[in-house]
């Protein structure tokens, strides 16, 4: 209930240690105000005692009563309501370019490499609520599969449906990095952020990496890579059963062109980074996501809503009161 309510002048509160020092001069003058008479016998005034006579400290409650309210008054007792209105002011246009080759199934991450990765990417995605996010995904080609778009929810189903056996064998980086690019050159964002992943090194596609990379560098498009493996050996996928379709594994040497990916970062400004476990990659994706802030503003509204005026009002209504009394019912005992 008081949560919104406020003093605008609280420094007149101190004005109640008056009231008691007051009250004690009222009260301490009142044998003074009181008019002596003598008389040599006072049994023919016996039993006429007045109820008005102690009534008459009524008047300096009302006086006090009346300063009290002027008080409050003085210190603008106010209610305030706040409404909030945020602004973005740097939105960010993201494109996620994600390998989905046959070696994403590795199990070096659990419960393997794609299925870690959808996990953290979505996490990403839910703390990106002004920016605009595309994905793309590749393997032996590139295609993609959500425009840019600030719909998060569509975002999301994309991330969750991504499944391996949808394109050719193969890793091409350079063709995943082109179509990343061309989502974001006719982005009209101040900020366009592409984060490349791939477990691999560049074997397939017509794209070079190198040439992709250059495109972007000319688009002011900033490129975070990722390596996403172990290192050393790891289980991968080696053969698929066709009577059952599980897939078999054996370890294989986790290769990953680390120079090349290192090369697309630095020339366009970004950082690449090793995710060589889950916890790891969840760490990547938050530290991308403290890298590129989206700047807000937050505007606050504030509505006052003055009672002081009650307060006067009740101030007035006492004053009168007690002038009334005063010139009435104890007009003859004053």
């Amino acid at each position: 209930m008081f949560n919104n309510f406020e003093f605008h002048s609280p420094e007149f509160l101190w004005l109640f240690a008056l009231i008691p020092i007051i009250a004690l001069w009222f009260f301490s003058s009142r044998k003074k105000e009181s008019t002596l008479l003598s008389v040599p016998s006072i049994k023919s005034f016996e039993g006429s005692s007045s109820i008005l006579s102690k009534m008459k400290p009524l008047l300096h409650v009302l006086r006090l009563l009346a300063l009290s309210a002027l008080i409050i008054a003085l210190a603008r007792p106010r209610n305030v309501s706040v409404s909030k209105k945020t602004k973005t002011n740097r939105g960010i246009d993201i494109v996620m370019a994600i390998d989905v080759s046959a070696s994403m199934l590795a199990k070096d991450l659990q419960p393997n490499r794609l299925e870690a990765l959808k996990r953290v990417a979505v996490d990403f995605v839910n703390r990106r609520p002004n920016d605009r996010i595309g994905i793309v995904v590749y393997a032996g080609e590139s295609f993609t599969q959500t425009p840019i778009t600030s719909d998060k929810s569509i975002v999301k189903r994309t991330i969750s449906e991504i499944k391996w056996g949808q394109l050719e064998g193969g890793t091409a980086i350079g063709m995943g990095l082109g179509s990343a690019v061309n989502r974001l050159k006719e982005s009209k964002a101040k900020s366009k952020v592409i984060i490349l992943l791939t477990d691999g090194v560049n074997n397939a596609g017509f794209v070079d990496p190198k040439t992709a990379t250059e495109l972007a560098k000319e688009l002011n498009i900033k490129v975070y890579t990722i390596g996403i493996g172990t290192n050393g050996m790891a289980p991968f996928p080696w053969a698929k059963d066709p009577r059952t379709g599980k897939l078999s594994f054996r370890n294989q040497q986790v290769e990953i062109d680390e120079e090349l990916l290192r090369f697309i970062a630095n020339q366009t400004d970004g950082q690449y980074f090793r995710a060589t476990g889950n916890a790891k990659l969840k760490e990547i994706y938050d530290e991308i996501d403290k890298l590129e802030k989206t700047k807000i503003e937050e505007f606050k509204y504030y509505n006052y809503s003055e009672k002081y005026r009650f307060w006067v009002l009740l101030a007035g209504i006492f004053l009168i009161l007690e002038f009334v009394l005063r010139n009435t019912l104890f007009k003859s005992f004053i």
